[in-house]
């Protein structure tokens, strides 16, 4: 249900986040009715009015990292979401746990191990921003068309041999864009595609990545279907995986979850 939003979290976790930077596009594309059919029929796909009427998601599951398409050892997470901007990670491993939690443009870490407790930088805040502009939810929900985003139609492209996918794109006024993909018979979720601009440190040079999230085995709960595996990938090689082990929607989330604690003592 979360789908590709908690990726950007626990990559930030891990360090390997990019900084967003903007598309260079010469044009911004007008929505179309092709386009529009294409999410109506999606929205359907995954739950229709079950799923527009989600307000909370309380995810719990495993992260795993890979380093050049090896991976490594997963890591627990609890993910709590309250639509549409506020969400707090937590993970677990190695004897440690740490809280990355936001709430629209700001944020705080926690970190038990280094026992810290403090603000994230403007680019952790904008790593979330990027999140929550590429996230499924944002294009089905239509919270784009606040900040002014334009819907178009791309076409069809190969999926598996003998399927399809159909493809539209999203565009902001500042030229960053994001491609979604649906399957072309079922109009269910499958890909996310966009770019993200970050500096190599080998070159210290800053170069352009091409960023897709993948949805797996989509399960159905309480009529809303969800992928319960997310594969994420840059340039075409797998960076991480995130396998969710359950799911629940609309649990009251209390306010305590997001507000960051007076002091390290005061974190639960």
């Amino acid at each position: 249900m979360s789908y590709q939003r908690i990726t950007l979290a626990l990559i930030t976790i891990l360090t390997i986040a990019a900084t967003c930077a903007a598309q260079t596009e010469t044009s911004t594309p007008k929505s179309d009715d092709k386009a529009e059919q294409i999410v109506q029929k999606a929205i359907q796909s995954v739950g229709g009015e079950a799923y527009l009427k989600v307000q909370t998601v309380t995810a719990k599951g495993f992260f795993t990292e890979y380093r050049d398409g090896v991976s490594g050892i997963p890591i627990k997470f609890v993910d709590y979401i309250a639509y549409p901007d506020r969400e707090r990670t937590e993970f677990m491993g190695g004897g440690n746990r740490i809280i990355q939690t936001n709430d629209k443009m700001q944020g705080w870490l926690f970190d038990a191990a280094a026992k810290t407790l403090k603000d994230q930088t403007s680019k952790q805040v904008e790593d979330f921003r990027t999140g929550l502009r590429t996230s499924m939810e944002n294009l089905l929900h239509g919270w784009w068309r606040n900040e002014g985003a334009t819907l178009s139609y791309v076409g069809r492209r190969e999926a598996s041999l003998g399927r399809r996918n159909e493809t539209v794109k999203l565009t902001y006024p500042d030229g960053f864009w994001i491609e979604y993909e649906f399957a072309a018979i079922e109009g269910s979720p499958a890909k996310v595609i966009y770019k993200r601009k970050q500096k190599n440190p080998d070159t210290d040079l800053m170069e352009e990545f091409t960023e897709e999230d993948r949805f797996f085995k989509p399960i159905v709960l309480a009529g809303i279907t969800a992928p319960f595996v997310i594969d994420h990938f840059r340039n075409g090689v797998q960076t991480s995986r995130i396998n969710y082990e359950s799911i629940e929607y609309n649990k009251p989330l209390a306010e305590a979850l997001f507000a960051k604690p007076a002091n390290i003592k005061g974190v639960k």
